[in-house]
């Protein structure tokens, strides 16, 4: 019941600063976090042949015992790492990181997953012991407005194995780059970042390496939507920019698929007159 499902949580509350997070997979769509994604339509991708893929939405109790939305994940049941995690950024602020890692115990609503085989469908923490690799956060706690968003990205479905170099050094520029730049909106600014999975696992044989790491946002600047695309590393290690289009262009040859399209839904014309007037430039 849920009864016994708050029990379980006030219980490892206590022997934990932070609270716990948790997430719930719904079906084939994002019918209950749709809002992080511009115009409410979550990136066009068909995953490679073979490769099981599960939408999340990412949440946690809140104050008042309700569940609350923070974010969006495409998660890879196959590669046991995140396909990618949305998100819309608002004014970054100093928010005190907790690096309590959960994993999805159970959903929000329900108790389906939660047993001694929990690690079947995801990674747990156990299978990033002495493996070499950061476990890095596609939505970061740097792009993070308050405490319960900072919490719900400490989760095994919104990070994979990451190169501790690249991790600590250049992606980290980048994403201290990306606050700069969307704080520049005239408004909150819609984000996508993804992973593009290795031929290899950590040592347990089971999880999947990123190879790369990629990045889109769009938003309002000067009344005109714009967006830019960034992947990493390229073949000098660092982070490279280029526009959304060339960027779903590497990602199809990346994931060896048709295409992909990170914001397929133009903003809508019945808004009011700033944005009727702005043209659309995140493609």
């Amino acid at each position: 019941t849920r009864f016994t499902m708050r029990h379980l949580v006030f219980l490892l509350l206590l022997s934990s600063v932070c609270f716990f997070a948790l997430s719930e997979v719904v079906g084939n769509n994002f019918s209950k976090c749709k809002e992080f994604f511009l115009n409410t339509a979550p990136p066009d991708f068909t995953p490679p042949w073979g490769v099981s893929v599960k939408p999340i939405c990412q949440c946690i109790w809140d104050d008042n015992d309700k569940e609350m939305y923070l974010y969006a994940t495409l998660y890879s049941t196959t590669w046991k790492i995140p396909v990618y995690s949305a998100y819309v950024f608002r004014e970054s602020k100093s928010i005190g990181r907790c690096d309590v890692w959960y994993f999805v115990v159970f959903p929000c609503m329900r108790p389906k997953g939660y047993g001694t085989n929990i690690g079947t469908n995801q990674a747990v923490n156990r299978d990033y012991e002495k493996s070499g690799y950061d476990k890095g956060h596609l939505y970061p706690v740097l792009h993070t407005d308050n405490h319960l968003s900072m919490l719900a990205t400490s989760t095994l479905t919104n990070a994979a194995p990451q190169n501790p170099d690249f991790n600590r050094n250049a992606w980290l520029r980048h994403e201290e780059a990306v606050i700069e730049d969307l704080e520049s909106c005239d408004e909150a600014a819609y984000v996508v970042t993804g992973v593009v999975p290795d031929t290899k696992t950590i040592p347990n044989k089971k999880v999947t390496v990123s190879k790369y790491y990629w990045r889109a946002t769009c938003c309002l600047k000067n009344s005109q939507y714009t967006g830019k695309g960034y992947y990493g590393p390229d073949n000098n290690g660092k982070v490279e920019e280029l526009t959304i289009k060339d960027l779903q262009n590497k990602l199809s040859g990346f994931y060896q698929i048709q295409k992909i399209e990170i914001f397929p839904s133009i903003p809508p014309l019945n808004q009011p007159a700033k944005i009727t007037k702005t043209t659309y430039t995140c493609n």
